[in-house]
């Protein structure tokens, strides 16, 4: 049994309101520091992550079709704004959606035969890798101060980590030997840790370095002193300038993300270097190596992490990468990428390449020759969505209560316009 820790660096009003930039201001920051190729993986997804959106609900209906009209109350998930119409959008993949009206003149979708094939691929692919995200789950509750993770949070990650539709109702009980469904006095739904597996207390940055896959068994989590690989722009001249304090920051040792944390002090090199390492290995379970930042944010208390975590990630930005496109910041691991390809794609990656394939967006041809991410239009869609909206499609109830919870979860240092701009402007001087 796990003794409950409680760790706080601040706390949140209800009444705070969260301050975004604007996705022009984001790239006007700094254009040497942009990266035009990982612009690009963000913006090609943005389009097939609404397809799949809809492949996932008509695989919830008994026969796989919908009546369109039936549809048009996601229009805020595929980010449709009135007067487009659902069937226009549906209309532009034909060889993944069929329409048709029965004898009472309704219009219904579904799916061809080519898209059920690959729902059912998908389905085997999630069903092969289940114990490897049962394993990622369970790190992530090794590296939580408390040894569990609530829930209505983790459920965001579902999608990232390669989690099945029924992970809330069915999968987080497949796993006992790992981890148990608990709830506090107040009723809300915890995932907590029940052995701890000191072979997975092994950062993937130390097993890539290192040559090995698991610790061993009497593994004790303590300090690195593992150098973390760095990228950048090839025009960004100031990397040289500033060698002299990367490479301090990287000869630096830090505390793994599996160690207990309680002592750092916050604000404190080490603090942050540690939360560094933390974002590094959630990002490696990824199966795109990037998240919403968002959603990283949920996290801040329970993995002991800094209150302005978006500082801290533009800040090393040889490190990693944010993107804004739309009202989300995404975050890319860099070293995980050459040019806009992953090094290493997994199945559930192809099978997603796959679909973005059959997609028959008239738009597509402006992500390869765009000249300024800024101002792309996709055809008057509204494309201001995150790719990324993870929500849980058990019932309409949970959807309400996920995005509730992005907007509540917020605070206005996180995303306050000055301190993201002045990142950009510190982000090397204080390595």
């Amino acid at each position: 049994m796990f003794v409950r820790r409680y760790w706080s660096v601040g706390s949140w009003s209800k009444d705070q309101k969260r301050f975004m930039t604007t996705s022009k201001r984001v790239q006007d920051r700094s254009k040497l520091k942009r990266v035009h190729d990982l612009e690009i993986v963000t913006e090609k997804w943005k389009i097939a992550s609404k397809v799949l959106f809809l492949m996932e609900i008509l695989k919830k209906e008994p026969e796989m079709i919908i009546p369109v009209r039936s549809l048009d109350q996601y229009r805020s998930q595929i980010s449709l704004p009135k007067p487009h119409r659902v069937s226009d959008f549906i209309r532009k993949s034909p060889k993944l959606f069929e329409l048709y009206k029965d004898h009472r003149r309704v219009l219904w979708c579904g799916m061809t035969k080519k898209a059920e094939d690959l729902v059912e691929e998908e389905d085997r692919i999630l069903e092969e890798h289940q114990d490897k995200a049962a394993e990622y789950v369970t790190r992530f509750l090794m590296m939580s101060v408390d040894k569990r993770l609530a829930l209505d949070k983790i459920v965001h990650f579902r999608r990232d980590f390669a989690l099945p539709v029924d992970f809330r109702t069915g999968w987080v009980h497949k796993y006992p030997q790992h981890f148990k469904l608990v709830k506090d006095e107040e009723g809300l739904e915890y995932l907590e840790l029940v052995n701890w597996n000191p072979a997975w207390a092994i950062t993937e940055l130390e097993k890539k370095t290192m040559g090995i896959t698991e610790a061993s068994e009497d593994h004790t989590p303590g300090l690195l002193s593992i150098s973390f690989p760095l990228k950048f722009p090839p025009n960004y001249k100031k990397a040289y300038k500033y060698r002299g304090a990367i490479d301090h920051f990287q000869k630096r040792s830090y505390l793994s993300p599996y160690a207990d944390a309680r002592g750092l002090k916050a604000g404190s090199k080490e603090f942050d270097k540690r939360a560094v390492a933390i974002m590094h290995e959630l990002l490696s379970f990824t199966v795109e190596k990037r998240l919403v930042t968002d959603h990283l944010t949920h996290f801040r208390h329970e993995l002991v992490m800094p209150q302005k975590l978006m500082r801290l990630l533009l800040k090393h930005f040889g490190i990693f990468y944010v993107s804004e496109r739309g009202k989300r910041f995404s975050v890319f691991l860099k070293e995980a990428y050459e040019g806009s390809e992953l090094i290493e794609k997994s199945p559930l990656v192809l099978w997603k390449e796959k679909v973005q394939s059959l997609i028959g967006y008239r738009g597509k041809k402006k992500i390869e020759n765009f000249s300024d991410m800024s101002d792309m239009e996709d055809n008057g869609f509204d494309e201001s969505q995150s790719e990324n909206e993870d929500i849980d499609l058990q019932s309409e109830q949970e959807e309400t209560e996920g995005d509730m919870e992005d907007d509540s979860l917020g605070d206005n240092s996180e995303m306050d316009i000055d301190e993201v701009c002045s990142a950009y402007e510190d982000n090397t001087k204080r390595c």
